[in-house]
């Protein structure tokens, strides 16, 4: 099974996180936090990586769903979306899978709420 969902796309690097964000808002999600992976590692290790950003991605009715069913749900929480570019004009960006991610957690009652935030990321992929 695989851990996510992907597409490449042809786009300079700021406009595929424009493009996500905007499908990702589409489908009720918000952006919490960025975490510029290429840039931290450049500074901690002085190596250069092509650009490379997790956007935490949160749908804020599915988490308070989730967060009310498992209270240690937070640790997996929010939905990682991958921007990374690959060569000039041509960026991958992929998400995770929480149906995937949740076989972790031993608590039936969260796999409708994960197929659902499946549904959501896959078609805000398949969208781009």
């Amino acid at each position: 099974m695989n851990y996510f969902y992907a597409k490449t796309l042809n786009l300079t690097f700021e406009e595929a996180i424009q493009k996500v964000s905007e499908k990702l808002k589409e489908k009720g999600f918000g952006i919490v936090s960025e975490i510029f992976v290429s840039e931290i590692l450049k500074n901690k290790t002085g190596v250069e990586l092509q650009p490379y950003k997790i956007l935490g991605a949160c749908s804020p009715i599915h988490a308070l769903k989730a967060i009310s069913t498992e209270p240690h749900i937070g640790l997996m929480l929010p939905c990682n979306v991958v921007v990374r570019q690959i060569d000039e004009n041509l960026v991958e960006i992929s998400a995770i899978d929480p149906v995937a991610s949740m076989m972790a957690i031993e608590n039936p009652k969260l796999s409708d709420l994960a197929l659902e935030v499946q549904h959501l990321l896959r078609d805000v992929i398949e969208g781009l």
